[in-house]
């Protein structure tokens, strides 16, 4: 599509903020780390154990600067951006040590400054500070849709929703979809129920047992202030992608709204805040798609090419950090690697690895650095070897959540428990060819992979301190994101 004059004036303000930030950074050299993934991946947790472990001495050997010494302390310091919120990084502290419950989800932007005093290898004392802003990556998704006409949505969605799992999770909203007539006059009554039901199936793909990726619009299912506002009242609607709207009809009413959403919701998040993005990890609850089945692990698949697509990805220079800025760094990170033997973590990364790798070529191609890492940014379980009959079996101890069940037994969230969480296949295209049972095909029980949920661990405090939080591999992800910027 070519460029609108409205887009044309989008990029002359992304340029004199871009240049505004340079200026800033030129005397305060700053990272801007974008931290999202999709519905239950770990952003808070992430960012909360990031922030403790450096400013409160956690194990990172493999994170050269700390490792080394050459880091003398981090601090946090107020953030920049006086209308986005704070990071409410006490508060989820206190409620993965004190309470042992994991924070609630991201649902909307908000930011944290951590600067970092340090030496570099030279000998010389400098700072870095680093602005990590965590977003739901649902808003990312939404990002396609500012190059897309509101008939051109509502064909890709009515195709996708007419495919696998989804296409009885759509049933009710497809039935109500024969009753709509898109060239007949306007009606606020039929647009209601047809949102409401578009927001329904959107929500079921989303349930555990099919655990779908691509569900855009994002702020249907995290409405936030904009519940019940027009800009989230509309549905895709049957109609050729090149045809014309009748003035006044319910087609013209449902492309307003389609538009306003983009106006409201997607062009002012891309501007303020995605388009200054020098650094990003995308968190990936792969354990959620082996837990469903073959279709989900597509569905992911498909996410993160559309992720990928969003970003301006690029080696950074001066030109392009003074009027197109781009992010040259990006990790795909497989979260709560923790719920599965060591022994299998080589192999999560395969499979997610082999999820990202058309996105991870187009983007090494443009110069930008990208790698896969499995890790769990807390660590709720440990490892041991349990002994069946004559088997002994690698497996992992921990608390599950109360009410998690596995084999008809119920947990009170106070019991530890050993479980065998089983092998992954060493080569990831078994589980995209569906030769595995998954949760949308089966009952739990049934599945070939039924990964528990987990309590954080419990922590033995010494002083007045916090306790240090285990991990796996956080120390490897910071090495990527920042270990450059710390030389």
């Amino acid at each position: 599509m070519a460029p609108s004059f409205s887009d044309i004036v989008e990029e002359a303000r992304l340029s004199a903020r871009a240049l505004l930030d340079y200026g800033d950074s030129f005397f305060n050299p700053t990272v801007r780390l974008g931290v999202t993934g999709l519905s239950r991946a770990g952003k808070t947790v992430f960012i909360t154990a990031l922030i403790h472990g450096l400013t409160r001495g956690g194990r990172f050997p493999v994170f050269e600067p700390y490792a080394s010494g050459r880091i003398a302390g981090a601090r946090l310091e107020p953030q920049p951006d006086d209308a986005v919120p704070r990071f409410d990084y006490e508060n989820h502290v206190r409620t993965l040590i004190e309470e042992r419950r994991w924070p609630n989800s991201t649902t909307d932007i908000s930011e944290l400054r951590l600067v970092i005093d340090y030496q570099r290898q030279s000998g010389a004392d400098r700072t870095l500070t680093i602005d990590i802003v965590d977003y739901p990556g649902e808003w990312l998704l939404d990002l396609p849709l500012l190059n897309r006409s509101f008939e051109q949505w509502s064909a890709e969605s009515l195709a996708l929703s007419r495919e696998g799992p989804r296409a009885t999770l759509a049933a009710p909203w497809h039935e109500h979809l024969k009753t709509l007539q898109p060239q007949s006059r306007e009606n606020e009554q039929a647009t209601l129920a047809a949102a409401k039901l578009f927001t329904d199936y959107l929500r079921a793909c989303r349930d555990e047992r099919f655990a779908m990726s691509l569900l855009p619009p994002g702020r249907f299912l995290m409405p936030g202030n904009l519940a019940g506002s027009p800009a989230l009242t509309f549905a895709p609607l049957d109609v050729a992608i090149d045809g014309a709207a009748p003035d006044g009809s319910l087609w013209a009413m449902m492309r307003r709204r389609y538009e306003a959403y983009k106006d409201v919701v997607v062009r002012p998040f891309f501007r303020d805040h995605f388009a200054r993005l020098d650094r990003q990890i995308v968190l990936v609850d792969a354990l959620a798609a082996f837990n469903a089945g073959p279709e989900a692990l597509h569905d992911l698949e498909a996410a993160l090419a559309g992720i990928l697509d969003c970003f301006r990805i690029g080696r950074s220079t001066i030109l392009s950090s003074l009027f197109r800025p781009r992010i040259d760094r990006i990790l795909f990170a497989a979260t709560k690697a923790d719920h599965l033997h060591h022994s299998s973590h080589d192999r999560l990364e395969a499979v997610l690895r082999r999820a990202a790798a058309k996105a991870a070529n187009r983007a090494e191609y443009a110069g930008a650095a990208i790698d896969v890492v499995a890790l769990s940014a807390v660590r709720a379980t440990r490892e041991a070897m349990v002994t069946r009959g004559r088997e002994k079996l690698p497996s992992i101890l921990g608390t599950p959540a109360p009410g998690e069940t596995a084999n008809g037994e119920a947990f009170d969230g106070e019991t530890e428990v050993a479980t065998f969480p089983g092998d992954l296949p060493a080569d990831p295209e078994e589980l995209f060819k569906g030769g595995f049972r998954g949760l949308s095909s089966m009952p739990s029980d049934g599945a070939d992979f039924r990964f528990l949920r987990f309590r954080p661990p419990l922590l033995e405090r010494t002083g007045k301190d916090e306790p240090a939080l285990p991990h796996i591999r956080l120390d490897r992800a910071l090495q990527f994101l920042i270990g450059d910027r710390l030389q």
